[in-house]
Order: structure tokens, then C-alpha cells, then sequence
């Protein structure tokens, strides 16, 4: 945004601490992502906000994937996670691994057991829960609590060396089982688990969970502002009482609120879900909230930048509504789509008294918005056209400017018509209009003295190229389906998607390279899709010209 804005409270509190001399002034953030999906817009916000913090006040960032759980994880989605970072338009300092420190991280563990701080526990996952007590009741001591640091060390040493099955055992932190923060009830700090890590290979069969691979790592790459959601509010005492007690690097944790988006979900579960059970083509269907998914829908990495900075840095939850999305990238494909003619629900338009076999080149702008101009394009005119059904009215109504007998009408960038008459198949259906042109009345000089006030768009049957177009809507009906009484899956919009099979474009779209937007006259905002072939073109709706849901739904 152009307009100065005030500082989010993140941005004070760094300030304060540079001015503080805090750090030595040094500012280096991260963004920490699980490759155990694809990035979607809420991910945005967070790297928007980790990226932006360093480059304003000249720090760095690091990408640290949390790989952890060895389960659920996978290069695919550490490359995409890559390919979204850097197409958002951010470098980071360092890729590194939480996997990179497991050798560190057990012995910072190995480190608390020396302190009698963490102790082996043979509980099974029902039985510690049930020995944590409630948010109203302390938990209780088993018995392993009491186990001396030489049989702590012993066991956990075996743990490592693969000699138990998964779950047998856990490591956990020995705080405090009557703390009101449920999270310092002697918190797990490894699992089993006999899986195989996509960098690590089969050398562990113990890994560090989250709360305990988290905050060291911050402190090993001396971060110094971990910024996390709210969620992880509660865990901040345990990620200060880790690092205190292994006197490491002093990493902060400050919090904000995610980013919730009506009419999707931003769960990588339900995410997932919606994958798996074919709901939807893949992580980068153009309806998904991926990153991926907007990128092969048409969206920009400036319009989502800007989304990010428009909706700000807050410390309370809400809602935001998806419009505010899509009026950012009409605001930017506005300034830097091309402009073309495309007719997606096509019928005959013939000009009677313009001769057979002639053809005429027209030009018109690329984009009159842009602010250096962007040149011109030609395109053939010629004696049969297609022009959209809708542009023609059988009995016109009132305050209708638009083609109909007896009514004109200019074609953009052509001439004045006049129709005249139509022809019908047995169906009833309007299969040929006819019309008559005013020869004096060409764009650019016309001398005819006619005001018309309606223009339509229009494509000739003879150079005309053929395109499947792609109608994307709002994937959900409701506003928060993650929240509905029910399945979630319930809530999908059964229209979020309409698929033009023999839509007629302008021949130079023929040569469109995928992902370079276009605005289809009076149609909307449409991209190439990835997926296009020479034979088979495809193009995606980014984004309708104006906001019709409101309509919609009033």
C-alpha cells in the first residue's frame, strides 16, 4: 500500500529492541513450516510478516522446515514449499532442517536428565493423559516420575538404540503436574517411532516433538524473534523454561492471530481430505486456498503481498472476508492484464451487407490502464461473427443497449450494427442473427454522426481459435464450514466450478504463455492454465470484473 501506515506491535517490539541495543541491534526471523502439505494463503501472512520484518529492518530470515514426524512428511512438499516462498518473492538466509540439530537436540536432552528434569516414562498415551488431571484438578505421579537419573540415561540411551517397539516408551519433561498451563504437566519431549526420514534415513527411531525441537532450534540459529499464530500462546512458558534451564540462546516467541478466510478452510487435514477423496484436482486446484492454487488461478505474488499488508498484524482472531482478496488482484491484473475478446456462450452474428470474403484488421490497446501504455494488438474482422447469446434480445426490454432488431449497437474496436433479423431451430433456440453495418461508423474514424450507447465484443467465425474456459467460484456456500454443524464437506458449493468446453477467442491468445493474465472484455480476469496444451488450450477465471457473491446472496 502507497499510504504510510502505524507500526503492528511486532514492529514495535522490534524496534524497541534494536533501540535497546538488544541482540546487538541484529534482527533474524524464520518461518518454520511441517512439509506435510502444501503452503496456503494463511501461510502467506506468516511469511509475509517473518520476510518483511527482516528486509525492514535490514535482518534475514531462515527456512527451517520442522520435520519431525517422519510420518506424515515428504520432499514433494519441501520443494513446493520452496518454489512458493520464491514466488511470493522472498529469499531466505539459510534452508535448514529441524532434523539438522537431532544429534544436538539429544543431547540437550541427555543434558536434562543429568539436571533431573526429564525422566523415561513406559505409560501408555491413555494412561498420561489420565495422570494429567483436568484444567480444574492436578495431575498425579506414576511411578516412573521417581526413576533415578543412571536408569533415565540407561533407558533413554536404549530408546535410541532401537531396542524398543513404538510407544513403548516416551521422554518427558519433569515440571510441575498442579500448573494451571496444562502444557508444563510434564510434557513429552520424544516419542518411538521406527519410520523413515526423508533426510535422515533409519539412522533415529526417537524423535523430538514440537514443543521440545522448536525452541532449541530458534535458540541453536540464534533467532531473535520467533514469531508464531496464538495457538501457541500456552506453549510459550514451556519454550522459555527449555531454553532457560539449558542456558542457550535466549529466542523470544511473540504471537499474532492466523488468518481465517470465509468461504474455505484452512486446515491441512480437511485440506487433505478434500485431495484425497477427489473433492477437488490436486493440491493446486484453483479453488484451494494453496498458495499453488491461487498461483494457477491467476493470482499474482504482488496481489497477495498486498492482501497480507492490508489485513495487518493483529493480537485477536477474526474473520476475513475473501472480497478483500479478490478486490486485490482486480486492483493489480487492472494495471497489467492484457485485454482480449473471448465469447463463451457463442452465437452467429452475420453482416448482411458487408462483402463475402473480405477480411479488415483492427488494433486495439493491450491495456489502456497501464500507466506507460502496453502497446496494441491486431485482430481480423470480418462478414460472420461470434458475439455472446446475451448480447442479443429477442423482445428487448426496457433501458436495454445492447443488439436486438431494430436496436444498434457498436463492435468494440469495429463498427456500428443494426439488426435486423434472427433465425430459430426447431428447439425454439436463436441459431443466426442477422444485421447490417454502417460503413462510415469505423472505430477510430468514424464519420457516420450515430451515438449508440451499448458495445459488445465479438470474434470472427473464420479466424477464430477454440479454448476450454474454466468458471472458478467460492468452493464452499456457507461462510465458516469448518464450523457448521456436520460433515464440512457437506457445505460444498456444487457451482464452484463450470467448464465451457468450445469457447471462441482472439488468434493471437493461441500464443499465450501460461500464468500471463488477461482480462477477457466484459468477462472477467482469466490466466493460461498450466496444464494447456498447443491443442488444447485452457484458461482459468482468476477473478469476475466485479464482485457479484453480494448479489448473490442477497
Amino acid at each position: 500500500m502507497s499510504e504510510e501506515r502505524s507500526l503492528n506491535f511486532i514492529e514495535e517490539i522490534v524496534e524497541e529492541d534494536i533501540a535497546a541495543g538488544k541482540n546487538e541491534g541484529r534482527v533474524l526471523t524464520r518461518f518454520p513450516p511441517e512439509p506435510n502439505g502444501y503452503l496456503h494463503i494463511g501461510h502467506a501472512k506468516s511469511i509475509c510478516l517473518n520476510f518483511g520484518l527482516a528486509k525492514k529492518y535490514n535482518g534475514a530470515t531462515n527456512l527451517r522446515f520442522d520435520d519431525t514426524n517422519p510420518v506424515k512428511e515428504d520432499v514433494e512438499y519441501v520443494d513446493s514449499i520452496k518454489d512458493d516462498v520464491r514466488w511470493l518473492g522472498f529469499n531466505w538466509a539459510n534452508e535448514l532442517y529441524a532434523s539438522d540439530y537431532f544429534d544436538k537436540l539429544y543431547e540437550f536432552a541427555v543434558e536434562l536428565i543429568k539436571k533431573g528434569l526429564a525422566y523415561v516414562d513406559d505409560s501408555t498415551p491413555a494412561e498420561i493423559a489420565a495422570q494429567k488431571g483436568t484444567p480444574t484438578e492436578p495431575g498425579t505421579p506414576n511411578q516412573y516420575r521417581s526413576r533415578s537419573i543412571i536408569e533415565n540415561l540407561e533407558l533413554f540411551a536404549e530408546m535410541k538404540a532401537g531396542k524398543y517397539p513404538d510407544g513403548a516408551k516416551v521422554l518427558r519433561a519433569k515440571l510441575d503436574l498442579a500448573a494451571p498451563n496444562m502444557h508444563l504437566r510434564d510434557p513429552l519431549m520424544y516419542r518411538i517411532k521406527h519410520a523413515h526420514h526423508h533426510r535422515t534415513g533409519d539412522k533415529w527411531c526417537i524423535y523430538p516433538m514440537y514443543d521440545f525441537a522448536h525452541g532449541q532450534s530458534d535458540a541453536i540459529e540464534q533467532i531473535t524473534h520467533s514469531v508464531c499464530t496464538l495457538e501457541f500462546v500456552p506453549h510459550r512458558p514451556l519454550y522459555d523454561w527449555f531454553i532457560n534451564k539449558l542456558n542457550i540462546f535466549p529466542s523470544k516467541q511473540y504471537e499474532f492471530a492466523r488468518l481465517n478466510l470465509n468461504y474455505t478452510v484452512m486446515s491441512k487435514r480437511k485440506l487433505l481430505q478434500l485431495v484425497e477423496e477427489k473433492h477437488v484436482d490436486g493440491w493446486d486446484d484453483p479453488r484451494m486456498p494453496t498458495i499453488s492454487g491461487l498461483r494457477r488461478r491467476g493470482y499474482t505474488p504482488a496481489s497477495i503481498r498486498e492482501f497480507c499488508e492490508r489485513i495487518g498484524v493483529a493480537k485477536r482472531e477474526n474473520m476475513i472476508d475473501v472480497g478483500l482478496l479478490e478486490f486485490c488482484i482486480r486492483e493489480d491484473l487492472n494495471k497489467t492484464a492484457w485485454r482480449r475478446m473471448a465469447v463463451l456462450d457463442p452465437v452467429k452474428l452475420v453482416i448482411t451487407n458487408y462483402p463475402e470474403g473480405q477480411t479488415e484488421i483492427f488494433s486495439g490497446e493491450n491495456n489502456p490502464e497501464a500507466e506507460d501504455g502496453d502497446g496494441s494488438r491486431e485482430f481480423p474482422f470480418s462478414r460472420e461473427l461470434w458475439i455472446e447469446r446475451d448480447d442479443f434480445m429477442e423482445v428487448p426490454a426496457k433501458k436495454y443497449f445492447r443488439l436486438g432488431v431494430g436496436l444498434m449497437v457498436r463492435l468494440k474496436n469495429a463498427y456500428i450494427i443494426k439488426g435486423e433479423d434472427f433465425v430459430k431451430d426447431a428447439d425454439g433456440n436463436i441459431t443466426e442473427i442477422h444485421c447490417s453495418y454502417i460503413p462510415e461508423s469505423r472505430s477510430g474514424n468514424d464519420t457516420s454522426g450515430i451515438n449508440v450507447k451499448g458495445t459488445i465484443h465479438w470474434v470472427s467465425v473464420a479466424h477464430a481459435k477454440t479454448a476450454e474456459v474454466r468458471l472458478y467460484d467460492r468452493l464452499f456456500k456457507v461462510e465458516d464450514p469448518g464450523n457448521e454443524d456436520g460433515d464440512f464437506k457437506d457445505y460444498i458449493n456444487p457451482d464452484s466450478l463450470q467448464i465451457i468446453p468450445n469457447a471462441y477467442i482472439e488468434p493471437d491468445l493461441a500464443n499465450a504463455v501460461s500464468g500471463t493474465p488477461v482480462q477477457f472484455m466484459r468477462k472477467g480476469y482469466f490466466t493460461l492454465d498450466k496444464y494447456s496444451i498447443p491443442d488444447k488450450l485452457i484458461f482459468n477465471r482468476t477473478v469476475t470484473l466485479k464482485d457479484g457473491w453480494a448479489k448473490k446472496g442477497s
